[in-house]
């Protein structure tokens, strides 16, 4: 199933506030944006991304394009886990999510885990070019099979660009056994976590606990990563990663209206 999808968001002269101006979806991705008395506690826009058919299944060809102008702000957020199903014929499967973001807007990507079953053959790639002055964060959990299942193949790219040029390029990689044994990869764990922070002040020097760790980039960002042998336990040590970034508690006010990932995955408030 070919998909393309389109999002602009923009913010409104008046009360500041951000708006959707455009949007196109079709199965299966479908965009929704939230309505009534929780819309309207922020200025941010929180639009939910929606499975509408079993995908992402092999043979789906997705495509996303978000443009954020100057000074609005965009919570993109998951209502449920991905599950990647394989085709048939062995087609693979293939989600492209392109973002835009003006001088001074944001953009939270906050989707569901992405459980990669077996012989499933699937590729992601996020491309975010940011403006001056622009934030981002953007989550991937990470899930090699269901219970008891051994992992089908994943390959997910993650391309940030700011101002002055790259910031990250990094690839991940399910499927391989030697590789998810290796302890430069999930150590023998089963999810691997991820969230990349462009959001203000980055720690001075990198940061770790037993399970996770917090990476200044050398442009500027930092990159958050935990592994675990469930998702639930990889999405709390995730969030004692991005604790320990400076601006986490801006970050986590900021999310808290539009953010219905797993309360898990979210890092704890704490007093300035």
């Amino acid at each position: 199933m070919r998909a393309r999808a389109r999002l602009v968001v923009e913010r409104s002269p008046g009360d500041g506030a951000s708006a959707v101006r455009e949007l196109r979806s079709q199965a299966p991705l479908t965009l929704l944006p939230q309505r009534g008395t929780a819309a309207a506690r922020t200025k941010a826009v929180t639009v939910h991304l929606l499975g509408s058919a079993a995908t992402p299944l092999g043979g789906d060809d997705v495509e996303l394009d978000v443009v954020v102008g100057a000074g609005a702000d965009l919570v993109l957020t998951g209502v449920a886990a991905a599950l990647v199903l394989p085709a048939q014929g062995g087609e693979p499967s293939r989600l492209a999510l392109r973002l835009e973001i003006g001088d001074g807007g944001s953009v939270q990507y906050l989707p569901g885990p992405t459980v990669v079953t077996a012989r499933a053959d699937h590729e992601s790639v996020l491309a975010a070019r940011l403006g001056h002055g622009s934030r981002l964060r953007c989550r991937e959990v990470l899930v090699a099979g269901r219970s008891g299942e051994r992992s089908g193949r994943y390959r997910g790219t993650t391309r940030v660009t700011g101002p002055g040029g790259p910031l990250l390029v990094q690839t991940h990689e399910l499927g391989d056994a030697a590789l998810h044994a290796s302890a430069a990869h999930l150590a023998g764990r089963r999810v691997l976590a991820g969230e990349v922070l462009v959001w203000g002040a980055d720690p001075a020097e990198a940061v770790a606990g037993e399970w996770w760790s917090l990476t200044p980039l050398g442009r500027g960002g930092s990159l958050a990563t935990a592994v675990a042998a469930d998702a639930v336990t990889a999405c709390r040590e995730l969030a004692s990663a991005v604790a320990a970034h400076p601006g986490w508690s801006a970050t986590a006010t900021a999310a808290a209206d539009g953010d219905v990932t797993p309360r898990a995955c979210r890092p704890a408030r704490r007093d300035a």
